[in-house]
């Protein structure tokens, strides 16, 4: 069942107050939804995972930088697209910041047409990625309904072994990794191998 997701929301992280009402002004003026914050840890505060969002942070702040709370970000494997805002970029932090996830790299005084174009890009990645974490999760709480046997079963359903390898792995016999076989794919409620190999991938691109 799919969750309804709550209205995406652009994230404005910038202790500088005029910059933040400047571009509070032009978001909400193309009809974006807007919350504002002065620095780093208050957005960590405010900050929910589940919905939609982007954001765009100034690089440098007191206390937590834009480049730490990136880190930070990224350790939280939040699905979250940022654009970073500075009067003092220079190519190399671009390259850093864009390796390591940043949408774009924009500075002070920036073209408010290309901000209009990022941020409608980065609510499309922004969809996308929440839609993943989402789908990751509920895979993960339908395989937490295996039993540990089962989950050695479909190791190896995944590795591509057949029923008679199984059972050799195992030490059991070819009708009971028949058995654990119908009650796995009953459990994650598919019907094929392939919607089974997607389940199980999901969780091993989710671990790795």
């Amino acid at each position: 069942m799919t969750t309804p997701q709550a209205p995406s929301t652009i994230y404005i992280v910038d202790d500088d107050e005029a910059v933040r009402d400047s571009l509070r002004w032009l978001l909400e003026a193309n009809g974006y939804r807007v919350r504002s914050f002065s620095g780093a840890e208050e957005f960590l505060h405010a900050y929910e995972p589940d919905q939609v969002g982007v954001l765009i942070a100034d690089v440098r702040m007191p206390g937590m930088s834009g480049l730490e709370l990136q880190e930070e970000l990224l350790r939280r494997e939040a699905p979250l697209p940022i654009v970073f805002i500075t009067g003092h970029g220079d190519v190399p932090m671009a390259v850093s910041t864009m390796k390591k996830g940043a949408v774009d790299f924009l500075e002070k005084p920036f073209n408010e047409t290309d901000l209009r174009n990022i941020v409608a890009r980065m609510l499309e990645q922004a969809s996308e990625r929440v839609s993943q974490a989402q789908a990751q999760k509920n895979h993960q709480a339908v395989l937490s309904r295996l039993t540990a046997r089962e989950q050695q079963v479909l190791e190896r359903i995944v590795a591509g072994r057949l029923n008679k390898q199984i059972a050799g792995d195992l030490n059991i016999s070819i009708k009971t990794v028949e058995a654990h076989r119908a009650n796995i794919m009953e459990k994650l409620e598919v019907t094929t191998v392939a919607d089974l190999m997607k389940i199980a991938l999901t969780k091993a691109e989710g671990v790795a």
